[in-house]
């Protein structure tokens, strides 16, 4: 096993029990990932905990691949937080611009999309997975190109009415990006960079990783006996091109907590407003669907809710996990986000850092102080 103590990198703490934050009992984190690397749940990881609009907590663990240290500017593919952190917040803009509305029929904007039964399906329905379409389609399906990949989208049957089962549905998401291209008349990268990454400042974030960008990457596993290095894991993101509306989205915990200080500070950020407070609230409030809750493009409090750990209250947050090992929690009444991301799939597609997650959002929770609550 790997010494880890040598690889970590501190290079931030804000003044934390002021803040409302006992720094004592953050500081269990580091021996929570370590064991969690220890255990071959993944070679490394980046955590950055914000807290009341500052980094409180920024460190680099472990490798990357087993050679190279990771290091807290990593880029890594976020896999299904493509989903809140591009596609949905790209349906938000076009909401506020009145270009469509959470109850607009898919249909309206993708006619074809109407095939087989579905001229029902709304959009809200696929922002919180209640479309009664299936988790994945055929690899087949893609084997085509992309726009021929899209048509057999289209002309999927639905497994039940929509709004009566909640199934999280990659395929949901494949059609909010194509309705955001359609409606934008913009590809949904070129969208989504203008629109939200390129304000925000986020300049390590968006789709089909640059040169330099493939440098600082975090492998993901193999395809083809080739290491994936700065292409996107997901196959069907893979086959579509790189650029889909359910994965395909590359980053730093550093972006990801810029953006998750816009949306606790109610869609602005050092003066640059991306989102309208209400657009915000719109986004991220609790909705009720079979068996659980989830707002228009995060988790809430289903069996996908790991991430929130013990102690963050169940309904007064929000969040999301992608296949990759990446994970973010954002807890308003505290002002807290909670950045993980790591690998795990270089490991095995085998390994889990759920465990990880839980225990480092619990830790994080049990340090918030009475001060550090609204």
């Amino acid at each position: 096993m790997f010494k880890i103590s040598s690889l970590i990198l501190l290079t931030l703490v804000a003044p934390l029990l002021a803040n409302g934050l006992d720094p004592d009992r953050l500081a269990r984190l580091d021996a929570v990932v370590e064991a969690a690397i220890q255990r071959g749940d993944c070679p490394g990881a980046v955590l950055v905990v914000v807290h009341k609009n500052a980094v409180a907590y920024r460190k680099a663990f472990g490798t990357r691949d087993g050679k190279q240290p990771m290091t807290v500017d990593t880029v890594f593919d976020l896999a299904s937080l493509t989903k809140p952190v591009a596609t949905a917040a790209c349906v938000m803009v076009l909401l506020e611009r009145g270009d469509l509305r959470p109850s607009d029929k898919v249909a309206k904007h993708w006619p074809e999309f109407s095939a087989n039964g579905k001229g029902d399906v709304t959009l809200e329905h696929c922002l919180t997975h209640t479309a009664g379409l299936i988790a994945d389609n055929a690899m087949a399906d893609y084997a085509d190109g992309g726009e021929a990949a899209l048509k057999k989208v289209a002309a999927l049957k639905l497994e039940v009415p929509p709004g009566t089962r909640f199934r999280y549905s990659d395929v949901g998401y494949i059609v909010l990006g194509e309705v955001v291209a359609r409606v934008s008349k913009k590809p949904l990268a070129e969208f989504a960079k203008e629109n939200l990454f390129a304000p925000l400042k986020m300049t390590d974030t968006g789709y089909l990783p640059s040169a330099e960008w493939k440098k600082r990457a975090a492998p993901t596993g193999k395809r083809k006996n080739e290491t994936i290095l700065g292409e996107v894991h997901d196959p069907r993101a893979f086959a579509l091109g790189g650029v889909a509306g359910h994965a395909g989205l590359f980053s730093t915990a550093d972006d990801l907590a810029r953006f998750a200080r816009m949306l606790l500070r109610g869609g602005e950020l050092e003066g640059k407003r991306v989102l309208g407070a209400l657009t915000v609230r719109k986004y991220t409030e609790p909705r009720a669907v079979p068996g659980g809750f989830r707002s228009r493009g995060w988790d809430v409090d289903t069996a996908y809710t790991g991430q929130r750990g013990e102690l963050f209250p169940a309904g007064d947050g929000y969040g999301h996990t992608g296949f990759t090992g990446t994970s973010i929690w954002i807890d308003p009444p505290s002002q807290t986000a909670v950045i993980l991301l790591t690998n795990r799939t270089f490991n095995g597609d085998r390994a889990s850092v759920t465990e990880l997650r839980r225990r480092v959002a619990t830790t994080v929770a049990s340090a918030v102080t009475d001060a550090g609550r609204k």
